[in-house]
């Protein structure tokens, strides 16, 4: 059964009404960027040029890449050999012919699987309700009313989505000055060490724990060598380095009880993951390095790689390491770092850093958190360095990095506020997103609406559509038949 169409509208085809016609090519080199006339590819503005092709108002169509996606153009401009660039008859609306087009979703006939492309061909085959030219304005005017609501709303969301990432920052901050327990300081100020105490009990554990993995190591080694030295030689446990204050820089205050330490003091091992390169879909998971991110470890960010008699068995990850990103293109995410609490099946590559902790007196979870924030962070970001468009940091900054520490017991009351905190604020955040989702939502329902009539009322007395579609076939008949000639031509 067919649709019923409003009074005064027609079914027709976008090849009706509109005409696909290609861009031309304007290298990068050859461009003016000083020029006033936008250059478009098919994901929008890509550079400026001192001249154009077309003049505008224009609407530009992506032919690859980006294939399928929509612009409006509302001055001359140069549209790339990547685009289309859409003649439209005059019987429709500039801005209703951008909206119709949009609402197509024309990237559904992307036919390359290297390059996606759309074929004018598909796109003209595709069939549209063409309502009277007075209705097409009054289309026009709602949407852009209702878009323009949308998008303050939009808007706000995205603003409180921002202020809720500094929000958030905030409390790590306060966290990790030691603001947020200063009460509970107050209330066992007869239980707390001195940082000296705190730093001997935290080296004695370390050491204590060194000789237990020697004697370990020993004992490893006597079973391999009555073994027959079969396989590998079980691994010599690294000497601890000392614990020590961070040197030559200038930290804020802490607390009573808090003091500053080096990194490296707190581990037993520090190292770069694996530089062979995962292949295929079966094998041992190892993560890609977009798996992590500050305070954030996503587990099923994974890719595979043949584990062939165990080769890489030392470089599986254990519940409560913390894993830096040692490389990645963007700043931001470089030298950050999140807790791994996967069920240790998983490696990592050379692009992310492990570090293990040699000492049960500090908390991962604790550590986590500080060094996303404060001076720990603003370490890192100092050390990073970028090449080749790659920022980095070393297993050597990682090594340095200032991290503040306290008690256990204030380490453990941080954690569980923060806990606390951060569920209120992911709760905010899904708020958020969902809102934002319900909002883009809400303007594909305005859209159906539009064309199918239902957002604006119908007047009988407007033209109908189908003298408009008469009209334009009179006009494309009578441009067939005439003979072309260069001034013919839509590029001038």
């Amino acid at each position: 059964m067919s649709e019923q169409l409003p009074a005064g509208w027609s079914r027709t085809s976008v090849g009706t009404v509109f005409e696909f016609s290609y861009g031309k090519g304007l290298v990068k080199k050859s461009r003016n960027e000083k020029g006033p006339f936008p250059v478009y590819g098919s994901s929008g503005i890509v550079g400026y040029h001192d001249d154009f092709i077309v003049e505008g108002p224009k609407v530009i169509v992506g032919r690859k890449g980006a294939a399928g996606t929509v612009h409006l153009c509302l001055e001359n401009c140069w549209p790339i050999d990547t685009t289309y660039f859409i003649n439209i008859s005059g019987g429709v609306d500039l801005n209703f012919a951008y909206y119709i087009l949009k609402n197509l979703r024309l990237n559904q006939f992307e036919t390359s699987t290297a390059i996606p492309g759309l074929n004018r061909d598909d796109a003209y085959r595709l069939s549209i309700s063409l309502p009277p030219l007075n209705e097409q304005h009054r289309i026009v005017a709602k949407i852009e009313t209702l878009f323009s609501e949308l998008d303050k709303g939009i808007e706000s969301l995205k603003t409180a989505r921002e202020q809720l990432k500094v929000y958030r920052q905030a409390v790590l901050k306060h966290a990790f000055e030691g603001k947020l327990t200063s009460k509970w300081r107050e209330q066992n100020k007869d239980k707390l060490e001195t940082p000296e105490q705190l730093l001997a009990r935290i080296q004695q554990e370390r050491q204590a724990r060194y000789q237990q993995q020697l004697h370990d190591w020993q004992v490893a080694v006597n079973v391999w060598e009555k073994n027959g030295k079969k396989g590998k030689k079980p691994g010599k446990p690294i000497t601890p380095t000392v614990i020590r204050s961070p040197a030559e820089l200038e930290l804020s205050n802490l607390p009573d009880g808090w003091c500053w330490v080096e990194y490296a003091g707190l581990c037993e091992q520090i190292r770069n993951g694996i530089s062979a390169k995962p292949e295929g879909d079966s094998g041992t998971k190892i993560f890609r390095i977009s798996a992590v991110r500050a305070m954030e470890f996503a587990l099923g960010d994974v890719r595979h790689i043949h584990n062939t008699e165990g080769l890489y068995d030392e470089y599986f990850l254990a519940q409560g390491d913390l894993v830096f990103t040692r490389y990645n293109g963007s700043r931001n995410y470089v030298g950050v770092c999140a807790e791994y609490n996967g069920d240790g099946t998983h490696l990592y590559p050379d692009k992310l850093i492990q570090t293990r902790l040699g000492v049960q007196a500090v908390s991962s979870t604790f550590l986590e958190g500080a060094i996303n924030c404060g001076e720990s962070r603003r370490f890192i970001e100092s050390r990073i360095r970028t090449t080749a468009g790659q920022s980095g940091v070393s297993g050597g900054d990682i090594k340095t990095m200032p991290v503040p520490i306290c008690s256990a017991e204030e380490q453990n009351q941080i954690v569980l506020y923060l806990a606390a905190q951060t569920s209120e604020i992911d709760g905010m955040a899904k708020e958020i997103e969902a809102g934002i989702l319900r909002a883009e939502t809400l303007r594909q329902s305005i859209l159906k609406k539009a064309f199918s009539g239902e957002l604006v009322p119908q007047d009988p007395n407007d033209e109908p559509a189908s003298a408009l579609l008469a009209r334009i076939q009179t006009d494309k008949d009578s441009r067939l038949a005439k003979p072309k000639t260069p001034a013919d031509s839509t590029i001038k």
